[in-house]
């Protein structure tokens, strides 16, 4: 009995220990609040000083001396960039430089700086004057321009601030100044071109502008523009498949007459090249007719994989025959074009935009000759650069446009 007690003793002991280790433990990972210590009652720190400024092309950039007063939270300026329309930009105690962004003009501009305590109370603020560059707007619109192109009117623009701007493009659809919205097109690129097509071959008024993001908007560039009449070549095409052609896939189902089909996503399937062929490569496609030829629109896949990056064309030579040599060589051959795929952002890569998939995937990368006056029927498209690889090529679609001769 007594040992029948002792046992019962000694478990019960285990017990209660076990309860106790546990209550610790969990007291001991039970996460405390913060507690931050604000005295309400402390006076106003003491201002920034030593102010300067560094006006940009719409942006200006104080530096200052941060004071040692401990009560300083953080520095805080407030600035009209066009009239009742005001900005706000903070500085915390980390650092000693306020930017202020999102100016339209080179007017001189007053700014109130506050010095901020951790009580959220400021003095009476310091009033800097600031006199922004040029703006991104600005400059971009002193060089845009816009002109007809085959099947409608291309823009093209230099963006040498790098700024994000959107290029804006209009229509009088009634030809009596009822302008209305064709498209917008956003970027970020030094420079580029962009178009909008399947526009009627007649004479219309157009307009653009540059607006960015803080809805400043430079001034407004009127044309009257006659779109070149052309037509889409019908498909479906066939291969010509030439002894030094590209012939190795990446699958059985990555075939060229992808290319044709209407689609240019990845669960479509995309024409692919093996990876186990350097660059260049090439193909060759029979249109089954001789086409006087404007231009081809290359769509690259939707794939995050091959969308600017992988294997998607950067560089490429579009050449035309009517007689290809036999063996492979490019006797017979004429050069139509070399082309550089264009990316709306700007971003690095690997990464991208709404936008450029928009661009690039949806609508196209246009490849427009230089006033092309013969007609063939045999197009050779040789790939001499992608994004990111050294030996596969991936596309999803491919359009021709011109004049079908015969």
């Amino acid at each position: 009995m007594k040992l029948l007690y002792t046992r019962y003793q000694r478990g019960m002991g285990i017990y209660i220990y076990a309860l106790i280790l546990a209550a610790l433990l969990g007291s001991g990972c039970k996460k405390e609040g913060r507690i931050d210590y604000i005295d309400s009652n402390a006076p106003a720190p003491v201002q920034i000083s030593g102010i300067n400024v560094e006006n940009r092309s719409g942006v200006a950039v104080l530096t200052y001396k941060i004071p040692s007063d401990p009560n300083f939270y953080y520095a805080k300026a407030v600035y009209e960039i066009r009239p009742n329309v005001y900005m706000e930009a903070r500085a915390s105690i980390y650092t000693d430089t306020l930017r202020l962004e999102g100016f339209g003009d080179t007017l001189a501009h007053d700014v109130k700086i506050y010095s901020v305590g951790k009580n959220e109370k400021a003095l009476e603020p310091i009033v800097v004057q600031v006199k922004p560059l040029t703006p991104p707007v600005l400059l971009a619109f002193e060089t845009i321009d816009m002109e007809a192109v085959f099947g409608g009117i291309q823009i093209g623009f230099k963006n040498p601030a790098m700024a994000d701007i959107a290029i804006v493009v209009m229509r009088d659809s009634t030809n009596l100044n009822t302008w209305s919205p064709l498209a917008t097109f956003h970027t970020a690129a030094d420079s580029g071109k962009f178009s909008i097509r399947n526009l009627d071959s007649v004479s219309q008024k157009f307009a653009v502008y540059i607006r960015d993001r803080w809805n400043n908007k430079s001034d407004t560039l009127y044309k009257t523009l006659s779109p070149i009449f052309e037509q889409a070549i019908p498909k479906p095409w066939s291969v010509l498949v030439l002894p030094t052609d590209q012939t190795a896939l990446a699958g059985t189902s990555y075939t060229l007459s992808r290319l044709w089909n209407g689609l240019a996503t990845w669960a479509s399937g995309p024409y692919a090249s093996s990876n186990n062929n350097p660059l260049p490569q090439w193909f060759t496609l029979d249109l089954g007719k001789k086409v006087q030829m404007n231009r081809v629109v290359m769509h690259q896949v939707d794939n995050i994989g091959h969308l600017y990056t992988g294997g998607a064309p950067k560089t490429v030579e579009v050449w035309g025959s009517n007689n290809p040599a036999q063996n492979g060589s490019w006797v017979g051959w004429d050069s139509l074009g070399t082309f550089h795929s264009f990316k709306p952002s700007g971003l690095p890569l690997g990464q991208i935009s709404t936008d450029d998939t928009q661009y690039a995937s949806v609508q196209g990368e246009n490849f427009e000759f230089d006033h092309i006056l013969s007609s063939y029927r045999y197009i050779r498209w040789k790939t001499t650069k992608t994004y990111n690889t050294t030996g596969q090529v991936v596309m999803g679609e491919i359009d021709v446009y011109g004049k079908i001769v015969n």
